[in-house]
């Protein structure tokens, strides 16, 4: 079996948070029990977790999570968030164009203020692999 990874978030309210994931983000529905309901969140087991006194605002995007899609995938989601109002964090913008290194990318919050950053790569091989434009202190370790 391959590995699934599984995230669970607290959310302010379990019906709103669903409706953003399966409705606005375009997930898959899955399980759901009183306290909590599942979806999956581009290949993610994502559990939203019915706790709105463990829910804060983001403060920053700093602390979030995300997914790497292919440029017509992040095209069409960026698209749906727009069309559902969805304020954009962090503006879609490119990181070092026309370099085997380009990544577009763009963060949002879900209703529960959860920082989710969405980001596609021109080259998923070349972005991936250790460089001493991406991990320069690696390099210096020989790792």
């Amino acid at each position: 079996m391959q590995p699934i990874l599984h995230l669970s978030i607290p959310v302010r309210d379990l019906a709103e948070a669903q409706e953003f994931y399966v409705g606005t983000l375009g997930c898959q529905a899955a399980r759901v029990r009183e306290s909590y309901a599942d979806v999956w969140f581009f290949g993610m087991q994502l559990s939203l977790q019915d706790r709105p006194d463990e829910v804060a605002p983001p403060a920053d995007s700093t602390r979030h999570f995300g997914v790497t899609l292919d440029r017509d995938d992040f095209d069409e989601a960026v698209s749906r968030l727009l069309q559902h109002d969805v304020q954009l964090l962090v503006p879609v913008t490119t990181d070092d164009p026309g370099t085997p290194v380009e990544q577009t990318k763009t963060k949002i919050a879900d209703p529960s203020g959860n920082v989710i950053e969405l980001k596609t790569y021109a080259d998923v091989a070349a972005a991936l692999e250790i460089s001493t434009h991406s991990y320069p202190a690696a390099l210096e370790h020989g790792n």
